[in-house]
This record gives C-alpha cells, sequence and structure tokens, in this order.
C-alpha cells in the first residue's frame, strides 16, 4: 500500500513518470524559447544509449502578438497586415465565405440546424454562426469519426446537423459516414471544405480522394457548385432534402460568373451551359470553369463543344446520358471532367453508365493521376496534372483526330 502510494504521488508530482514506467527517459519540461536551455536538454539526451522523450513547451506565434492572440486564425494564414495581423481579403468571397454566410442565415431561418466541427472552426467558416448560436454549435475536437456518429444521434432526434470538415480529415470518418449515416438515411449535411487541389499544405491535404469513397456510399446524395450562388442553392436543396447529403467544395476564391444561370437545384439533374455538335464536356465542381475556358479555346479552332455541369455526381442524370448516348444526339465524344484520383471518381461512374446503355462513341475521363499530389501553387499543380483549360483542349482535339 505505501509503495503504490509513492507511486501514485510521484506520478502525481514529477512529470513523465509515466513515459519511465514504459522504459523512456523523459527529460524536461523545456522552454523551447530558451536556446541555452534547449542546447543543454539535447547534450543530456545525447548521454543515454536507450530512448529519450524530450518535453518542450512552445508558445504558438511568439514574438508576434496578433498570432499569439489569435492562434486558430494563424495555424495556416494566408496574406495578412503585417501590423494588425488582420488577413488581406480578396475582392471575391471564397467558397468558405459563401458557406459560413448561408449558415449564419440559416441560424435566423431553420431552428433545426445546428453546426457541428471538429476542432476547425475558424478554417471551416463557423465562426460566426458559433458567436450567434452558441448552443447549437458543437465542437468534438479532432475526432471526425466522433463528429459524424455524433451528428447522426443529433439527427435522429429531429435537428438537422450541418458537419463542416475539410475533405482531407473527412477519410478518418469513412466507416461512420457508411454505418452510422447512410444505412440509416440520417438527415446529415456534410460540409467538405478544401476539397480538390488544395496547393499549399501539401500531400497530406489535398482533398482528391471524397468524390470516389462518397460516391461509392448507396444513399448519399453528392454535390460539387460550379460558383458561388450554386453553393448557396446546394446548401439550401441539402437542409430541405430527406437524407443524407454530401457538398464538397474548393479552397479559395469562388467563381463568380454566370450569375443569370442560377437554374433551381433538382434531385439528380445536371444543368445545360453551353450547346454544341460532337463533343460534349460533362464537369463538375470547379471543373466546370475549366471547361468554360476549354471550350472557348476550341471554338476559336473551329471546334464547337457543348458544356453541362454535372451538379451531382450521385445520382447521376442517367435521362440526360441517355439522351447524349442516343444515336441521334450528335454526340461523338464525351469528356468528364473532375478533379479527383481516377479511380472510383465521377468519370468512372459516367463511363460505366454510357457502357451500360450502349453508348458508340468514345468517353474520355480527365481527372488527377492516381498518385499523391506534391506541395505547390494550384495553378502550377493543374497544369502538371493536366487538368488546365489548355491541357483539356487538347485532349480533345488529340481524340478527335
Amino acid at each position: 500500500t505505501i509503495r503504490r502510494t509513492k507511486s501514485g504521488i510521484k506520478q502525481l508530482v514529477i512529470p513523465g513518470m509515466v513515459f519511465e514506467e514504459m522504459g523512456l527517459m523523459y527529460l524536461g519540461p523545456v522552454d523551447g524559447h530558451d536556446i541555452a536551455a534547449m542546447c543543454k536538454v539535447f547534450r543530456e539526451a545525447s548521454r543515454f544509449k536507450g530512448a529519450v522523450l524530450v518535453h518542450v513547451r512552445t508558445e504558438k506565434g511568439r514574438g508576434f502578438e496578433p498570432a499569439v492572440r489569435h492562434p486558430a486564425r494563424f495555424h495556416g494564414a494566408d496574406p495578412f497586415d503585417i501590423n494588425t495581423g488582420l488577413p488581406i481579403k480578396s475582392k471575391n468571397p471564397t467558397y468558405t465565405d459563401i458557406f459560413s454566410t448561408v449558415m449564419r442565415k440559416f441560424g435566423d431561418r431553420e431552428p433545426s440546424v445546428v453546426a457541428v466541427t471538429a476542432a476547425m472552426m475558424d478554417g471551416t467558416g463557423l465562426k460566426r454562426f458559433h458567436n450567434m448560436f452558441p448552443e447549437r454549435f458543437f465542437d468534438v475536437g479532432i475526432a471526425e469519426e466522433h463528429a459524424v456518429t455524433f451528428a447522426a444521434a443529433l439527427a435522429s432526434e429531429g435537428l438537422i446537423p450541418v458537419v463542416a470538415i475539410y475533405s482531407t480529415f473527412l477519410q478518418r470518418a469513412y466507416d461512420q459516414i457508411l454505418t452510422d449515416v447512410c444505412i440509416p438515411r440520417a438527415h446529415v449535411v456534410f460540409a467538405i471544405d478544401r476539397a480538390g487541389i488544395v496547393g499549399r499544405d501539401g500531400r497530406t491535404h489535398q482533398g482528391i480522394f471524397d468524390l470516389s469513397y462518397l460516391s461509392s456510399m448507396p444513399n448519399l446524395t453528392v454535390m460539387a457548385p460550379k460558383n458561388k450562388w450554386e453553393l448557396s442553392d446546394m446548401l439550401k436543396f441539402a437542409v430541405r432534402h430527406d437524407g443524407p447529403v454530401a457538398i464538397r467544395y474548393p479552397r479559395g476564391e469562388a467563381v463568380t460568373k454566370w450569375k443569370d444561370r442560377r437554374e433551381k437545384i433538382r434531385l439528380g439533374k445536371a444543368e445545360e451551359l453551353r450547346r454544341g455538335k460532337k463533343v460534349l464536356l460533362f464537369a463538375i465542381g470547379s471543373m466546370v470553369d475549366t471547361a468554360m475556358d476549354a471550350a472557348d479555346i476550341l471554338s476559336e479552332a473551329g471546334i464547337e463543344a457543348a458544356v453541362t455541369n454535372a451538379r451531382f455526381a450521385s445520382p447521376l442524370d442517367s435521362e440526360y446520358l441517355s439522351a447524349c448516348a442516343a444515336k441521334g444526339s450528335g454526340i461523338k465524344l464525351i469528356v468528364t471532367l473532375e478533379d479527383n484520383v481516377k479511380s472510383g471518381g465521377f468519370g468512372e461512374h459516367v463511363s460505366a453508365y454510357l457502357a451500360s446503355v450502349n453508348y458508340k462513341g468514345k468517353v474520355i475521363n480527365i481527372a488527377i493521376p492516381d498518385e499523391f499530389i506534391p506541395h505547390g501553387d494550384v495553378g502550377e499543380l493543374r497544369k502538371m496534372t493536366n487538368l488546365d483549360a489548355g491541357s483539356v483542349a487538347d485532349c480533345v482535339v488529340k481524340a478527335l483526330k
């Protein structure tokens, strides 16, 4: 009893006892901002022949007061004013800004809407919702699996949870989406930020797998907007829809083109944006903008390509695709465009459907290669993966030849 009491007291008073119980030499805690202290502790650590754990304490943003006061904002900082620390706003809002605005309006108009996130309140744009409706905001910490199951439980009690998570982190909750949301058809809305090529955060953060793993799940509606107005309309559709819905959108400025092209969102229905002959560019999400630019390039070369905004990765607009596959349509080449890996993605689902209706023309899937994409500028990475308008136009010309 005395030994157990002594051991318990040591573990309370002496930090690192738990590590020494596991056979690790513990040194610290040491001030990570004190270079002399850091050099001393590492010299001590080098004298031990076994495993050593050095416990270092640092202050996030130390030396720059705005970062000390707002550590979450500076987790991954965009350009900011060095004097105030405030972000330098671009002329156009980001997709995250649009989501934030729509959620605030939901807070006023839809009392059953609640917000759930996993330690990403600022990054996902939920800070305003949290400030105005704190009792309807839930931050579960870095636990995406729990966030999804918790949301399913909220839905079972009649609430409409909107789960805002980055694409790359939603992968952690694959089983929970499938089992806890899709099987019972729980009315959970997934707002999937940072979808597609993210760029500066590198391999671990590229959101290039979501269309593949989400569109394979029964009962889940998967959508992607072409511009800022369509994101707003899709969120409103998702809240009204009876069942699980996932909306994925990219990082950065929202597209502000085609304000007049705001056709009503209908389940599984695509939207024609440009008429053409022989060639159809069938694009989803951010690739609609690329498709329209590629169509302009092709037009200069004497090729009038049609462009259609798929809107839905699941369910596909089978009626529209069947009409394109019919003999009288004149469509000889269908090109799908997505900022997702090719395997199991949007394009492969379209190809499979066209094969099932015996389409006689050619189908090309333009997608991200099945590999990890490195750190880099988004525009440069799109060129590298042949997702830019010029590469798309070249692909079409070669296919027609």
